[in-house]
Formats: structure tokens, C-alpha cells, sequence
């Protein structure tokens, strides 16, 4: 077991390593620039307004970009390993094809991770910036205000800045990339090129988040009998309800997320993943490489 781990981090570090070359970083740029751009427009705009924009165009940021970063970077693992021959030296010693695969997925997880923490970071600080310039606004205008107005404010300036739930919206986003990185290996275990398994993802990536308005409209506006359901079932078996994940808008409203509600969503990400990434092994194995 011991051994098996080393060889599976030894790959996810390698994958780390070769996607950090590729400069796929150079997509925190593009997030960075989006995120002065807005800020720029939203001069005009009231605090409390200002607040809840800013929040809500970086949160739309960082979900767009990790999503793509998850699936791009993941798209030419495979590929580009059996392209330049790297797979035939590295399962010619003794390296399962399911380390091989769990390392690959855990190199791109971990640039996701580290894509995270610095777009958050970024993130953070505009908000806070934004958060203590409202603040300190309220009180250049504390006379102006009555007492009952004055709390009102405040509370939804609190609310609209960093708090807990922001930080579990980036946890979701983080998930939600995961599963796409996963899905993403799952179809690039049997495709000849990145370009198909892009087109793919695209077309997963689609349905995932249109599934829940689909969903509800047959159930809802149909009488849908069992055949119509278990269909509904078995497309959400297969495709995941991408848009669960997405939570902006109760954080920009500042309505709480309840915790079993986030560890419901983490245990579905887990299951997904898991799933894909046995299914991405299984088909890894039939393929003669």
C-alpha cells in the first residue's frame, strides 16, 4: 500500500509539473484582469449594490474559469502521453493502470486547488477592500442615518462581504471541477484527441446544468409516468446536476446555506467521482495501448 501511494503521488506530481509548464495558469491572468475591469464599472454604483455585484461577477469568474481549466488541462493528459510515448515507459514498470489513472486525475485536482486558493485570494481581498470602504462610508454618513437604517446597513454589508457561506461556495466550486476533471478522463480513456474529448465535455457540461430545468418541466408540466421517470433517472445517473453546485445566488442574497445541504452536495461529488474514475480504469484497461 505504501508503495502504491508513492507511485501514485510520483505520477500526480509529474502531472502537476507538466500541466504547470504548459501555462494553463496563464487563465488566473484572464480572472485578474475581469475582476479590475468590474470593479472599474462599478464605481458608480451604491455600496450595498457594489458589494453584492463584485461578489457575484467573481464567484461567475471563478466557476467559468476552474471548469474550463478542468476540462482543458484534463483533455490532453492521455492523449499527449500516448502521443509522445510517455505511457509505454511508465506502465512498462510495475505501475497498475488504475495508479496510473488516480495519479493523472490527483496532479489536475491539485492544480485546481492551487488555481483556487489564488483566484480566492484575489477574491477575498476586493471584497474585503470593497467591504471596509462601504464601512467606511456608513460612517461618514452616520448622522444622516437612523438608528434602525443604520443596523440595516451594516447587516447587509456583513452579509454581502466575506462570510462562511462565500467560502462554502468556492468549496462547491472546487467539487464541481473535480467532477468535471473526472468526466473529462473518463471520456479521454477511449477518444483519439483532446479536440473530441473538448467537444464531449462541452455537450456534458451543457446538459449538466440545463438538467435541472429539464427535470422540472417534465415532472411538472407533464404527467410523467415510470417510463419518462426512470428515463429522468438514468440521465441523472449518467450526467451529474452540475448547476446543485452552484450557489451564487443564495450567497449573493445572503440567504444561509444549510451544512447538511453542503455535505450533501460533497457526498454527491464523491460518488461521481469515484464513479467516473473506476469507469475511466475500466475503459483504460480494454484500450491496447
Amino acid at each position: 500500500m505504501i508503495t502504491s501511494l508513492r507511485r501514485i503521488r510520483a505520477i500526480a506530481g509529474t502531472t502537476l509539473i507538466e500541466l504547470a509548464r504548459l501555462r494553463v495558469f496563464y487563465v488566473l491572468v484572464l480572472f485578474a484582469l475581469v475582476l479590475i475591469v468590474s470593479s472599474t464599472f462599478l464605481a458608480r454604483i451604491s455600496f450595498q449594490q457594489e458589494l453584492q455585484v463584485t461578489k457575484d461577477i467573481s464567484l461567475g469568474a471563478i466557476n467559468f474559469f476552474l471548469s474550463l481549466l478542468a476540462i482543458v488541462a484534463t483533455a490532453q493528459l492521455l492523449p499527449r502521453d500516448i502521443e509522445d510515448r510517455v505511457v509505454y515507459s511508465v506502465l512498462a514498470k510495475p505501475v497498475p493502470r488504475f495508479e496510473y489513472i488516480l495519479g493523472k486525475f490527483l496532479g489536475v485536482v491539485g492544480l485546481l486547488a492551487i488555481s483556487l486558493a489564488a483566484m480566492s485570494v484575489l477574491c477575498l481581498v476586493v471584497l474585503h477592500l470593497r467591504e471596509q470602504s462601504a464601512l467606511h462610508e456608513v460612517n461618514r454618513q452616520i448622522e444622516q442615518l437612523a438608528p434602525d437604517q443604520l443596523s440595516s446597513t451594516v447587516r447587509v454589508i456583513h452579509t454581502a462581504g466575506v462570510n462562511r457561506d462565500l467560502i462554502a461556495a468556492l468549496v462547491l466550486v472546487l467539487a464541481k471541477s473535480a467532477i468535471l476533471a473526472a468526466t473529462t478522463l473518463c471520456i479521454s480513456a477511449f477518444a483519439t484527441s483532446n479536440i473530441f474529448t473538448i467537444t464531449a465535455m462541452a455537450m456534458v457540461y451543457l446538459i449538466g446544468h440545463l438538467e435541472s430545468i429539464a427535470r422540472e418541466y417534465w415532472l411538472q408540466e407533464h404527467v410523467a409516468g415510470w417510463p419518462k421517470r426512470t428515463f429522468l433517472a438514468l440521465v441523472a445517473f449518467i450526467f451529474p446536476d452540475l448547476q446543485a453546485f452552484n450557489l451564487s445566488d443564495q450567497v449573493i442574497g445572503g440567504v444561509p446555506i444549510p451544512a447538511h445541504l453542503i455535505e450533501q452536495l460533497l457526498g454527491l461529488a464523491a460518488f461521481y467521482i469515484v464513479s467516473y474514475i473506476l469507469l475511466a480504469t475500466a475503459i483504460f484497461y480494454q484500450r491496447e495501448l
